[in-house]
């Protein structure tokens, strides 16, 4: 399926669109189960990621760590705020580089498709610079590249 979308709205929000051949419920296990999500959570090609803590549950803690393999490195942390199984996640996320970014909250619904599923990632940013700074890192081709191996893993 894929077709990845990336739209802003407003002055504070970012939203992702993305079809996948796999149902909503496999779709959202590749969201919330540590051993799907370092299958697929990857980024650009050449990345691993060694450290994966994701508690699925209100409150629970997210904890990701990538490698290139020569180095370099990127830490991710939050906390989940509520999920709906197989329907919604709400969480709280943010990068540290190496301090932490401002909280980006995130909100990613799962809707059935045809045979598969629709998914719309919304994030709210704490201001315009903010969400400019982090469109300005490219993570389109990271997300796009991510997503089609989530399509391979999920389907």
């Amino acid at each position: 399926m894929s077709g990845l979308t990336l739209e802003t709205e407003g002055d504070t929000h970012v939203v992702v669109t993305r079809r996948f051949r796999a149902s909503p419920e496999a779709v959202y296990r590749a969201h919330t189960e540590p051993e799907l999500i370092q299958k697929w959570l990857l980024g650009p090609d050449g990345w691993s990621m060694p450290v994966c803590i994701n508690e699925a549950r209100a409150g629970g803690r997210i904890r990701y760590e990538w490698s290139d393999g020569n180095g370099n490195g990127l830490v991710l942390t939050g906390e989940y705020v509520s999920l709906e199984p197989f329907g919604r996640i709400v969480h709280v996320e943010r990068f540290h580089m190496p301090d932490p970014t401002p909280d980006n909250h995130v909100e990613t619904r799962f809707e059935a498709d045809g045979a598969g599923t629709l998914m719309t990632m919304r994030m709210t940013l704490p201001d315009s610079a903010t969400r400019a700074a982090m469109l300005a890192t490219g993570m389109e081709d990271g997300m796009e590249a991510s997503y089609a191996r989530l399509d391979a893993v999920a389907g």
